[in-house]
């Protein structure tokens, strides 16, 4: 193949100048023997975890923008909308449909998510993982991503999720039931190895400087999940 004035593309590239994906490849597990890399700068994929209202989204777009370096941000919820006509609203109840729904658009952001790695880009992707369903969650995520994905809760107290969700409107308002039932779940984490982040008293830009930390920390020192 060549490039237009009969240049060579290299090889592995595609006609858009892209890097191919190859197949399994992942994101690989961190160096634990070299230094502490600058979490600012460094290659990395990462998993925000939350309830729905803890500001999963907010903060995982604004760390992406504020990066020095080019980083994604994936967010589930945004990918499983893709589906229009036939869409699996969860407040209409958990069933096949929107398990299978789901787990298709976990797979669509895991695919996203290594094909970024694989150009140079970080990334940072969302989702309300429960620790009571390893295999789905975790699990699931590590298999699409790769060992190297770096975990990081982020869980506010349960007046500051019901009042955050209380202003979310469409599919992604919840009932008060639902989000108190989601947010104790996720009370599982606290003992599970994973950084957890209580945004409940900060804003944006600190929740996301905290996030860094983390980063850096698992960076360091990854967590056995």
């Amino acid at each position: 193949m060549q490039q237009p004035g009969g240049m060579p593309v290299p090889a592995g590239i595609g006609p858009s100048g892209h890097l191919r994906l190859p197949p399994g490849g992942a994101v690989p597990a961190p160096d634990t023997g070299a230094a502490t890399p600058d979490p600012a700068h460094a290659g990395v994929a990462v998993l925000l975890i939350g309830p729905a209202g803890a500001g999963k989204t907010t903060v995982a777009r604004h760390w992406a923008q504020a990066r020095p370096v080019p980083t994604a941000h994936i967010s589930l919820d945004d990918v499983r909308e893709w589906v229009r006509s036939g869409f699996a609203d969860p407040r209409a109840g958990w069933d096949d449909r929107s398990e299978a729904q789901y787990r298709l658009a976990r797979r669509t952001c895991g695919f996203a998510a290594r094909n970024f790695l694989a150009n140079g880009i970080s990334c940072i992707l969302d989702d309300a993982v429960f620790p009571d369903r390893p295999a789905i969650g975790l699990g699931g995520w590590k298999r699409h991503v790769g060992p190297g994905l770096i975990p990081v809760v982020l869980l506010p107290g349960l007046e500051v999720v019901l009042e955050r969700n209380a202003s979310r409107t469409g599919t992604r308002r919840l009932s008060d039931e639902e989000v108190a039932t989601i947010h104790g779940r996720m009370a599982g984490w606290y003992g599970a190895g994973l950084p957890i982040i209580d945004n409940s008293r900060h804003d944006v830009a600190t929740t996301a400087r905290m996030l860094d930390d983390a980063v850096s920390r698992s960076l360091s020192s990854p967590a056995q999940w």
